[in-house]
């Protein structure tokens, strides 16, 4: 090999070994920046779980709030039906008389299951031959209705001893709002209704099961 060659020859080497420097340095620069990059996603992945724990820890008092509401909101639902219940309790008891009907004795919060079947009746009057069942609500709705409907369909089953008794339904409430209180008429039921300290009774055409 000449000199020249040989001179030509380093200097290609001494290139490639620039380049190859070259390229090792771009490496190291985008692996820092890589590491960087995954520094900075560690932290938010950080601060995410830090954010998901806050939420957890919000949501958590949230639903201990909405609990509460809710239980609040069960007693004071509850204390007025119970109010309700007491009133037309005593006031029934005083006059054990729907209408032209009248009856010899009065029961409350009645309970039964017969199978599968189970209802809780309110306020029950009878006599000789016959029975009425009372639903009673601080506030009527028409949803109401279709409770006392299955709670007379079911009666009979659960009670069977009542086979041959006529029975009759009442809805008793607070108030009524107007849809209300013309599907209780409609459906043939008695409509009790508090006016003052006075029990009021109203009906059209009863239906008898």
């Amino acid at each position: 090999m000449t000199d020249d060659e040989l001179k030509a020859l380093v200097a290609s080497l001494a290139v490639s070994q620039t380049r190859t420097d070259e390229k090792f340095a771009l490496l190291a620069e985008r692996m820092n920046q890589t590491d960087e990059q995954m520094k900075r996603t560690d932290e938010q992945m950080k601060l995410t779980d830090e954010q998901i724990k806050r939420t957890d820890e919000q949501m958590k008092r949230t639903d201990e709030k909405l609990e509460r509401i809710g239980i609040t909101l069960g007693n004071v639902t509850n204390n007025q039906g119970d109010v309700a219940e007491e009133f037309f309790y005593n006031s029934l008891l005083d006059n054990l008389n729907l209408g032209d009907l009248q009856f010899d004795d009065i029961g409350e919060n009645l309970h039964k299951q017969r199978g599968k079947v189970q209802e809780e009746y309110d306020i029950i009057l009878t006599n000789g031959d016959a029975i009425a069942i009372i639903e009673v609500k601080y506030k009527a709705h028409k949803n109401d209705l279709d409770k006392l409907d299955r709670k007379i369909a079911n009666f009979k089953t659960l009670f069977p001893v009542y086979q041959h008794y006529k029975l009759y339904g009442a809805m008793a409430s607070f108030h009524f709002n107007k849809e209300a209180k013309t599907e209780t008429l409609n459906r043939g039921y008695f409509l009790l209704q508090r006016k003052g300290d006075v029990l009021e009774t109203e009906s059209e055409e009863l239906k008898v099961a």
